[in-house]
C-alpha cells in the first residue's frame, strides 16, 4: 500500500475560497441595485391606483346616498355617513358601503368635502407624502 501523499490537488476539500465569495457577493449586490428600484417604482404605482379605485367606489356609494336622501353627507357628517345613519336623515337607506370607509393606501383618511371646489363634492387623498400638492407619489390623488 502507497502512502497518501497530499498535492495541491488533493488540498482543496470543495469550499469556496473568500475571492469566490466576494464576487458572487458583488454580482448579487449589482442585481439587486438594478431590480429594487424597478421593483419599487412598482409598488408605487399600484398604490396610486388602489387609491384611484377606492376614491371612484366612494362617489358611487355617495351618488347612492344622494339618491336615497336627496343630497350628499355635508362635510361635517363626512364619508362615515356611508355607513352610519346621520341623526338627520329620515331617508337614509344605508350602509352604501360593504365595509368602514377604507383609509387611503398610505394610512391616512380620504379628505372630503361638500360642497366641493372642483365639483358638486370632492373627495381626495394627499398621496404619500400626506401634504397637499407634491408630484409623483406624494401627488394628491382626487375625483376632478
Amino acid at each position: 500500500m502507497l502512502p497518501f501523499i497530499v498535492t495541491p490537488s488533493h488540498r482543496r476539500n470543495g469550499g469556496f475560497t473568500l475571492l469566490e465569495l466576494l464576487v458572487v457577493l458583488v454580482i448579487l449586490g449589482l442585481l439587486a441595485g438594478y431590480v429594487a428600484p424597478r421593483y419599487f417604482a412598482q409598488v408605487g404605482k399600484s398604490e396610486v391606483k388602489t387609491a384611484k379605485a377606492q376614491i371612484v367606489a366612494l362617489e358611487k356609494a355617495l351618488d347612492q346616498y344622494r339618491i336615497d336622501t336627496g343630497r350628499y353627507p355635508t362635510t361635517e357628517q363626512g364619508l362615515p355617513a356611508l355607513n352610519a345613519k346621520p341623526a338627520d336623515e329620515a331617508q337614509w337607506d344605508g350602509p352604501y358601503l360593504k365595509k368602514a370607509v377604507p383609509n387611503d393606501p398610505w394610512g391616512k383618511p380620504y379628505q372630503y368635502k361638500n360642497p366641493g371646489e372642483h365639483g358638486e363634492v370632492d373627495v381626495f387623498s394627499f398621496g404619500r407624502d400626506g401634504a397637499p400638492g407634491g408630484t409623483g407619489q406624494d401627488a394628491d390623488i382626487t375625483n376632478w
